[in-house]
């Protein structure tokens, strides 16, 4: 295989027409601060007193006076609201794959603070916990899906009657998730069918999603099954497999947020900070409706630590029939920045994916496809200079202000040290 050198200027001082730190997550303080947890292996948490279980039927309001064991798959239904006092903690049930799940025309209330947030946790101890203790959260909403009648079902196995999501109303009100952590959750029920961190499925711009931790999920972090969604402020740490997942046809507004991988957590399949496509079964995919869109800024991607397993593949995978578009983004320590599918190969692939005051750092390559060796046209197509993508081989230490996860990390971008040579495959 024949290799291309690619030599790509690198701006030292600024970007044109854009501050080099307003790239990546921001704030004039450190948000990760407070209510964020990167070692709970170690976090005591008091021992459940009250148990969640069954069907959830009118409005209920969970107490942090007490800690809850949810035990099996518990369901909030018939147009209940249930509302979480900040600082309570719910310990999903390991024997019994603990999951909650707000049903469509349901909602949550989940409004933690910097100081009390609401944790969501597994119930074994420290010496044991792992990932896939527990299910998951799963929010359902009826917000539109690209299936053909517009409706999905979830595959988790749970009751028929509570499994269906999606609609026709954008503005879909699930409730809230507001400074919260989901730790140690994911179970893999089987081979297909994995449950999530937090799941949102046929979820409306009215719900909000701020502020969430998922750390030590045995599968994705955070997927979103169609919907209209307005994310910010997400922090995704040590996933198994994805970080953030985009399909059926779901518009996103991705802003202000964070995943942090180590290779040591990854699958061995290869798992993606993002991974966005259209569709779980072609056959199911209505053309006539959404395709997937995904709008991100300041979003910082960052694998912690060199690995030669090969366990971390690209930072983002790009379907058919999908759009991404990124703006002042910090993207580090990837083996590629972008994989898309073949298909995606084309005149239009600026309009498929739109870049813009974007860093790369500390990747093996920008660009790539799954069929092997037509890279090289893809990285020829996109001129990343007129997109003031800048791409540099520094240390990590000089790319953030504190990536030490084990005292008060700081992933606020910080400069570029050098220009880089960029090894792309022809």
């Amino acid at each position: 295989m024949k290799k291309r050198i690619l030599l790509l200027s690198i701006i030292l001082n600024s970007l044109v027409g854009q501050s080099q730190t307003d790239l990546g997550i921001q704030s004039t303080e450190n948000w990760l601060e407070s209510w964020t947890n990167f070692d709970p292996k170690k976090q005591e948490y008091k021992e459940t007193n009250k148990t969640l279980t069954g069907i959830i039927t009118e409005n209920t309001t969970l107490s942090n006076r007490y800690t809850y064991l949810l035990h099996g798959v518990v369901y909030v239904a018939n147009n209940a609201v249930l509302t979480i006092e900040p600082g309570t903690v719910i310990r999903g049930d390991y024997k019994t794959c603990g999951t909650l799940v707000v049903t469509k025309g349901a909602k949550i209330m989940a409004n933690g603070s910097p100081g009390f947030p609401i944790i969501f946790t597994t119930n074994r101890d420290t010496y044991t916990r792992s990932p896939g203790d527990w299910g998951g959260l799963v929010l359902m909403g009826n917000a539109p899906v690209n299936n053909y009648g517009g409706v999905g079902v979830l595959k988790f196995d749970f009751d028929p009657k509570y499994n269906v999501f999606g609609g026709d109303n954008l503005e879909s009100d699930s409730g809230m998730l507001n400074y919260v952590r989901i730790e140690y959750s994911g179970r893999k029920l089987s081979e297909k069918k994995e449950l999530n961190g937090l799941s949102c499925a046929g979820v409306g711009n009215k719900t909000i999603l701020r502020n969430i931790q998922v750390s030590y999920c045995n599968d994705d972090s955070f997927e979103f099954y169609g919907g209209n969604v307005v994310l910010e402020k997400l922090v995704s740490y040590r996933a198994t497999d994805d970080d953030f997942d985009f399909t059926l046809g779901v518009q996103s507004v991705f802003k202000n947020s964070i995943a942090i991988r180590n290779p040591f957590s990854s699958d061995y399949q290869g798992s993606r900070a993002m991974e966005i496509g259209s569709y779980d079964d072609i056959e199911k995919f209505d053309f006539a409706r959404n395709k997937t869109n995904v709008k991100t800024s300041n979003i910082t991607l960052v694998n912690v630590e060199d690995s030669s397993q090969g366990l971390v593949k690209e930072a983002i995978f790009l379907d058919e029939n999908s759009y991404l578009s990124m703006n002042n983004s910090v993207v580090y320590g990837f083996s590629d920045f972008l994989i898309v599918k073949n298909q995606l190969v084309t005149e239009e692939f600026e309009e498929i994916v739109k870049l813009k005051n974007v860093v790369i750092n500390h990747c093996k390559n920008n660009f790539g496809t799954q069929k092997e060796g037509i890279m090289a046209d893809v990285e020829n197509r996109y001129n990343l200079m007129k997109y003031n993508v800048q791409v540099g081989d520094s240390k990590i230490e000089d790319v953030f202000l504190n990536p030490q996860l084990d005292s008060n990390p700081d992933f606020r971008f910080m400069k570029i040290e050098k220009s880089k040579e960029n090894v792309v495959s022809k």
